[in-house]
């Protein structure tokens, strides 16, 4: 059975064009997840993972698919050869396992070659990405440009925000559970847990 991966890092983000390419591929089935990088704590990548079986194929559209750090990226990568799962990156043609069958060790020497030089790329990227916003929020601050995050849900919020707020909070002193008030209300659980915080609940 092929497997189709599809991740992006926010709820913000789209992931048409990935689920697009797997469709493209011919995958039998696409989990689709909307989770960071940082870790490997994805609910729907582990229930894809407890689904395959010996043979089956996972495809994702890059690397980064598997994380944002390389021992992460590295691991897994080895897990799956391991359970012998073949693994398909769309946008890296050289890592397909499926096109090594017929060459014994060639084909793990090239992925194992490939796979630790764009995992430390990944790794890599993703320090460069955040030093750069280091130093444009530095920078920001030095002009007196800087506001941080704009805050949506606060006390003195106006109008449908204020609504939502004021229902968030009345939830959470009625000790409400954050996943209940997110489905109800649909305000991202993470902005709840912070409205919590800042209430001491």
């Amino acid at each position: 059975m092929i497997f189709g991966y599809a991740r992006v890092s926010s709820v913000d983000q789209n992931l048409d064009r990935q689920v697009k390419e797997l469709e493209k591929y011919g995958c039998d089935k696409i989990f689709q997840e909307k989770r960071s990088g940082k870790n490997f704590d994805r609910p729907v990548y582990r229930e894809m993972r407890s689904k395959m079986r010996f043979h089956d194929v996972l495809v994702v559209h890059d690397l980064y698919r598997f994380g944002r750090n390389k021992e992460e990226i590295r691991n897994e990568w080895k897990r799956l050869i391991d359970e012998e799962i073949d693994i398909v990156v769309l946008n890296m043609p050289i890592l397909n396992t499926r096109q090594y069958k017929e060459l014994p060790g060639a084909g793990q020497l090239v992925s194992d070659l490939v796979l630790t030089l764009l995992s430390w790329l990944a790794e890599d990227d993703r320090k460069r990405i955040l030093q750069a916003q280091k130093e444009g929020i530095a920078l920001a601050k030095q002009k007196g440009v800087y506001k941080g995050t704009e805050k949506k849900y606060h006390p003195e919020a106006k109008g449908k925000n204020k609504v939502i707020y004021d229902e968030i909070v009345r939830s959470l002193n009625n000790k409400e559970p954050v996943m209940s008030i997110h489905k109800r209300v649909g305000v991202a659980r993470n902005t709840i847990y912070k409205i919590k915080r800042e209430l001491n609940l």
